[in-house]
């Protein structure tokens, strides 16, 4: 990559000119869909498969696709390292198993993503791993919860899916012992980044906001050398390695990832100010919203307030599944980050296997639709919603 000796570069400037290997003069990301490497000695076979992350062995061990995209999430994130995994769950699957042993004790947020939930509160409890769910709003929260020489790990998510409440980074890097991870996929690195607050380690669903075209499924993890060879060693073992293909797509994702999410965030923002001028939702939220119970921290911490905004129907469930039916430029799909705008109905659908009181505790209600906005004119998608709000009072 050039250096520039006067100023840092910019993140967007970043994105596109990260993930480039010496002396590669390919504009585009160069895909190499071999699942193993040829070698010339015995000695040298020795050594790459006992070596580090070696990229020309075997794909699960590593891949110059899969590690240009590594290298470029690591750039953006100010990190030292990056492995990428087949999709976000795998990410936070690593994170938790190849972290935490039976007898270890984990704090994660209760407003998180369902599938993170299950995770904690089925598959934890089998291999013995305590967790506790703490309100990531509230001041002090996750310090109160840490039991010192037992808990292991503290998850958050900020923005967290799909009420958009955020959990404040300079606390939760400020915690001693445990260490800290952050599910940053609904904010993409762009929009945040949370080991400049002293987090170990930054998660994302790449699948998402980072790809942005709905053609690849992957995930990755940013942090420390440290952290990211013991993950490394720990994902070779239960192989859930991305796709050559998958991290080829989320390079190239990642090089239009800055005109893309400045675009999907003013949209956003305009449709939640029109949102918030229509009778028939409320409880509107989008962190760029002055009303946002947190708008303070969000200005703090965040460089942009990303493509997503939730809203509740005054007229409840039913409301709620009629507006995301109704709409015509907006597709009911539970994705985000992408150029379609999407809408979904979370307690149908993302957060379908959480009890009513579960969902109760996470902020979602019957007639909670959850918006991704994508590239298409604000104006149609103004007038889109619009005739979907009048269909739910039909």
């Amino acid at each position: 990559m050039a250096e520039n000796n006067e100023q840092p570069l910019d993140l967007r400037t970043r994105a596109v000119m990260a993930g480039r290997a010496e002396g590669e003069n390919s504009l585009a990301p160069v895909l190499y869909p071999s699942s193993v490497f040829t070698y010339d000695s015995v000695e040298e076979g020795q050594k790459l498969a006992t070596s580090l992350a070696p990229e020309r062995f075997y794909t699960r061990y590593g891949n110059p696709t899969i590690n240009a995209f590594e290298e470029a999430v690591a750039d953006l994130e100010g990190a030292e390292a990056a492995r990428a995994f087949s999709s976000g769950m795998g990410a936070m699957s690593t994170v938790v198993l190849g972290l935490c042993s039976s007898g270890d004790h984990i704090v994660a947020q209760r407003q998180i993503y369902a599938g993170t939930q299950l995770l904690l509160q089925s598959v934890c409890p089998r291999m013995g791993i305590d967790v506790t769910f703490v309100d990531g709003t509230a001041e002090g929260a996750f310090a109160d919860a840490v039991i010192p020489g037992k808990t292991m790990l503290v998850i958050a998510e900020t923005p967290a899916n799909p009420r958009l409440d955020l959990v404040d980074l300079e606390a939760l890097g400020a915690l001693s012992g445990p260490m800290t991870v952050v599910d940053s996929t609904f904010a993409t690195p762009l929009g945040q980044n949370p080991l400049a607050f002293g987090v170990d380690l930054v998660l994302h669903s790449a699948t998402k906001g980072i790809a942005g075209h709905n053609d690849a499924t992957i995930g990755v993890v940013a942090g420390s050398q440290e952290l990211l060879a013991w993950l490394w060693s720990f994902a070779v073992l239960h192989g859930g390695n991305a796709s050559p293909f998958d991290a080829l797509n989320a390079l190239r994702g990642l090089r239009t990832l800055g005109v893309r999410l400045d675009q999907q965030a003013a949209t956003a923002l305009h449709l939640a100010q029109f949102l918030e001028s229509n009778p028939g939702a409320c409880e509107v939220r989008y962190p760029g919203l002055d009303s946002h119970p947190q708008r303070a921290l969000a200005q703090r911490q965040m460089n942009s307030n990303g493509s997503l905004l939730t809203f509740d129907l005054v007229g409840g469930s039913a409301a709620g599944r009629k507006f995301v039916e109704a709409t015509k430029i907006a597709w009911q799909a539970t994705s985000l980050g992408g150029p379609e705008t999407l809408v979904t109905h979370p307690a149908s659908t993302t957060h379908v296997s959480l009890t009513p009181e579960e969902l109760a505790l996470s902020g979602i209600g019957p007639g909670t639709v959850r918006v991704s906005c994508g590239l298409e004119q604000v104006n149609d998608l103004q007038a889109d919603f619009a005739q979907a709000l009048a269909a739910t009072e039909a």
